[in-house]
């Protein structure tokens, strides 16, 4: 499933989780990620990637989503983005990257499943309202202090990018809500479809042309998400169904902002729109309409009553998540920044690997040969995937 904004190119999972976003065709990303996601496309946001890079967001969600598999066309504009950064100088910076990247992004999402399943938190649109909170004002604090670079927000601006929000906003909505009722393993595979509608978008709406071995891994994916659902031992039909409307979603977002970013670039003053910009833009913009959705939900209600806000405890876990979602656009800039698009992408879907596991062991997934197999599969197609998004995105 927050913060959300990684450009990347298809694989979904938001991983990301929905708070990050991602641009290009997320190949990740969940949840809060899918704020998270995720990460993948134009400007970094062709979709899921979470996942979630962006679930993922992803936030997450992307991206995210989630924030997790991505394309990275867009990847030397978020390079420089990061070169504007002051880090300090650290040896070995290309593995502690990589660690730093996978770990925000897992956690992320295991962390979401914890407050929505673990602690049964049932106000999940007021979880993404307050981590975008909390993303809006470390990025804030951080742009003031000069130690980020992000564009002022303008009215034209607004203009522009709040179709864009709007389906943003659904993205970690449903991602949330289908995070509740299904395990971390199935959620990553279900995601894979996200990559599908995506790369359907991309052929229909922009003419873009895919090699037989995308074709054939997102086949794969299809197969695997179907089995993985006739196997899955904890099915929830509405899980699966706000899966499904989080998949369209979030294959939306990423088309949408495709057609959007040339705009957006050009409503700026400098004429161009970092990461971290789109992350802050993308998270104040979803503010308002957080609150309306709280209050439509009726989720008010519940917080009025419920014990876990009395909790310091839950106060504390809930804005780690918050930081966490941020906490995945800033580890993937870094760690594309000391490596390469392939390593980056590769990591991405193999982060999905362990992602499963953690998941099915910390929860007590109920499970079985044929549900395992079908999941072991979806990832291997995840992988495949990847591969071949690099190399039908490589010059000849």
């Amino acid at each position: 499933m927050s913060c959300r904004v990684l450009q990347i190119d298809i694989s979904a999972d938001s991983e990301a989780s929905p708070r990050r976003n991602v641009p290009a065709s997320i190949s990740s990303p969940l949840i809060n990620g899918e704020k998270g996601a995720f990460r993948n496309q134009n400007a970094g946001f062709t979709a899921l990637a979470s996942p979630v890079r962006r679930e993922i967001g992803n936030r997450s969600m992307t991206r995210t989503f989630c924030a997790d598999d991505s394309d990275l066309e867009d990847s030397k504009e978020r390079d420089g983005s990061l070169q504007l950064i002051k880090l300090p100088k650290i040896q070995n910076q290309a593995l502690l990257s990589g660690l730093a990247y996978c770990i925000s992004s897992c956690s992320m999402i295991l962390i979401n499943k914890f407050i929505l399943s673990g602690y049964g938190f049932n106000a999940p649109i007021f979880l993404m309202l307050y981590q975008n909170i909390v993303s809006v004002t470390i990025v804030s604090t951080l742009s003031l202090s000069g130690a980020i670079p992000t564009e002022p927000l303008t009215w034209n601006l607004i203009k522009v990018w709040l179709p864009v929000n709007i389906i943003f906003v659904g993205m970690l909505i449903t991602s949330m809500f289908s995070l509740k009722y299904i395990n971390v393993a199935m959620l990553t595979i279900l995601k894979n479809v996200a990559n599908v509608l995506t790369a359907s978008g991309e052929t229909y709406f922009f003419k873009k042309q895919h090699g037989i071995q995308v074709w054939i891994a997102l086949m794969l994916m299809i197969i695997s998400a179907f089995a993985g659902g006739i196997t899955d031992l904890s099915f929830h039909a509405v899980g699966y169904t706000w899966q499904t409307i989080n998949c369209v979603l979030t294959a939306s977002y990423s088309l949408t902002l495709r057609h959007v970013m040339d705009s957006a670039k050009q409503a700026t003053k400098s004429g161009n729109l970092n990461e971290l910009s789109m992350v802050l833009l993308n998270n104040i913009l979803s503010l308002p309409l957080g609150i309306i959705l709280v209050l439509g939900f009726n989720e008010v209600g519940y917080l009025l009553e419920t014990d876990l806000l009395r909790m310091p405890e839950f106060w504390l876990v809930i804005t780690a998540s918050g930081v966490l979602g941020l906490g995945i656009s800033f580890t993937s800039m870094w760690f594309l920044h000391q490596t390469s698009a392939t390593t980056y992408s590769l990591v991405g879907s193999l982060n999905k690997i362990p992602l499963s596991v953690a998941g099915i062991v910390l929860f007590n997934v109920r499970t079985n040969m044929q549900n395992s197999l079908s999941i072991l599969f979806g990832l291997l197609a995840g992988v495949f995937f990847a591969r071949a998004k690099l190399r039908d995105n490589s010059p000849s």
